[in-house]
C-alpha cells in the first residue's frame, strides 16, 4: 500500500471503497477496491474530501482489508449462518433460520483485544429469526499483517465463535397445581398464560392435569404425562414457601435432577428446573409467569426448545441483568432483561 496525491494517481489501482456520505440521500461507494483511477475521476475524488489516495502495492506479509475480513467472518459463521457481500472491510453474520444464538463471549473478547479488528455480536442465549443480523465483523486498517490474521485463527480454534441452535417440536404437558383451582374456589388464569407463550415455538400440549396440593397426586401426573410422551413438563402454582405449596417436593420425588430451586431474576425468584432421565426439563412456575409480562421463563424457555443445556451456573449468570424494570411498554427482548 502505498500514499499518493490524488492529482498523481492516474492509473493507479485503489486499494479501499472510497464512500460518498450525503446526508439525507446517500452513504455508498462511489469508486470500489481495485478501481483503476481515471483522469474524469479525479474531480470526484476530492469533492469527497480525498486529496491523497491508498494505491495497491503487493506486499506478501500483509492482507487487505477485505481478505482478512473474509478470514475473520469463518471464524464467527457456525451452521445456519451466511455472510453479506463484503465492503470496506466489513461483513456482517446473517441467521438463515430461525432459533437460539450461542455467542462464545470469552474468545470473541480475546479476539477483539488483538487489535486492528473487532466482531460485535447480539446477546446470547436468545431466539433470532431467519434473516436477522446476527453480528458485525470489520478489519480496522486498510492492510494487516498476516501473522496477526493467523494468530486470530489460533485464539478461535476449532469451533466458531457463534452457534445457531435450531428450535426443535416439543410436545408439552401441563400439570395445573393448587386447591384454590382444584375445587372451583377462583378460575385457571395460569394456563391460558402458557398456551400464549408457547405458541410463540413449535409445540404441542400432549396433556393437561388439573391437581389438589397432594404432591404425591402432583408428582404421579407429572409421571402420567411423561409417559404420554411429553417431551417437556410444566408445572404451574404451589413454588413458595406457603406450608401448602408443595411442587417442588412433587418434582424431585419423581427422580428428576433438580438444577436449581430459585434464580436471581425479578420476576421469578421461585423458578424451579430439573431433567427427567437426563434430558427431559420439568420446570415449575412461580405464579409470576401468569401476571407478569416477562419474566424468567422468558429467559429459559428459548433453551429449552432447543435442547440447549442450562446449568446451575447458567442460572446464577442470571442475576446481572436479571431485573425487570416492567416498563409501562415492554420491549422485550429489546432491553436489558436477562443481558
Amino acid at each position: 500500500m502505498k500514499l499518493l496525491k490524488t492529482e498523481d494517481a492516474v492509473g493507479q489501482v485503489l486499494c479501499h471503497d472510497i464512500t460518498q456520505i450525503i446526508k439525507g440521500v446517500t452513504k455508498d461507494a462511489v469508486f470500489r477496491k481495485g478501481h483503476v483511477i481515471r483522469e474524469e475521476d479525479i474531480p470526484v475524488l476530492l469533492s469527497v474530501g480525498k486529496d491523497h489516495v491508498y494505491i495497491w502495492e503487493k506486499d506478501a506479509s500483509m492482507l487487505h482489508e477485505n481478505e482478512a475480513a473474509e478470514i475473520l467472518y469463518h471464524l464467527c459463521e457456525g451452521k445456519h449462518m451466511s455472510p453479506t457481500p463484503v465492503k470496506e472491510g466489513k461483513i456482517e453474520v446473517i441467521a438463515d433460520q430461525d432459533g437460539l444464538l450461542k455467542v462464545d463471549h470469552r474468545k470473541m473478547q480475546n479476539i477483539n483485544s488483538l487489535g486492528q479488528m473487532m466482531i460485535a455480536s447480539r446477546h446470547g442465549n436468545f431466539p433470532v429469526h431467519k434473516g436477522d443480523k446476527l453480528a458485525g465483523t470489520r478489519i480496522i486498517p486498510l492492510v494487516i499483517e498476516k501473522e496477526k490474521m493467523e494468530k486470530a485463527k489460533e485464539v478461535c480454534g476449532a469451533e466458531p465463535i457463534l452457534k445457531l441452535l435450531p428450535f426443535v417440536h416439543k410436545k408439552v404437558g401441563i400439570v395445573t397445581t393448587g386447591n384454590e383451582v382444584y375445587y372451583g374456589r377462583i378460575q385457571d388464569e395460569f394456563t391460558p398464560v402458557l398456551r400464549q407463550k408457547l405458541k410463540e415455538y413449535d409445540t404441542e400440549i400432549v396433556g393437561e392435569i388439573l391437581c389438589d396440593d397432594n404432591p404425591e397426586k402432583i408428582t404421579a401426573a407429572i409421571l402420567q404425562l411423561i409417559y404420554d410422551g411429553a417431551d417437556m413438563v410444566l408445572c404451574t402454582g404451589g413454588m413458595s414457601v406457603d406450608p401448602d405449596d408443595r411442587t417442588p417436593l412433587a418434582i424431585k420425588n419423581t427422580g428428576a435432577k433438580v438444577i436449581s430451586y430459585g434464580a436471581p431474576v425479578l420476576p421469578g425468584a421461585m423458578f424451579m428446573l430439573s431433567y427427567y432421565d437426563g434430558h427431559l426439563p420439568i420446570v415449575g412456575l412461580p405464579g409470576c409467569v401468569m401476571y407478569a409480562k416477562r419474566t424468567i421463563f422468558d429467559l429459559i424457555l428459548p433453551r429449552l426448545m432447543a435442547d440447549d443445556p442450562v446449568t446451575a451456573e447458567d442460572l446464577a449468570a442470571l442475576g446481572e441483568g436479571g431485573l425487570c424494570l416492567n416498563c409501562a411498554v415492554c420491549t422485550f427482548p429489546n432491553c436489558g432483561f436477562g443481558k
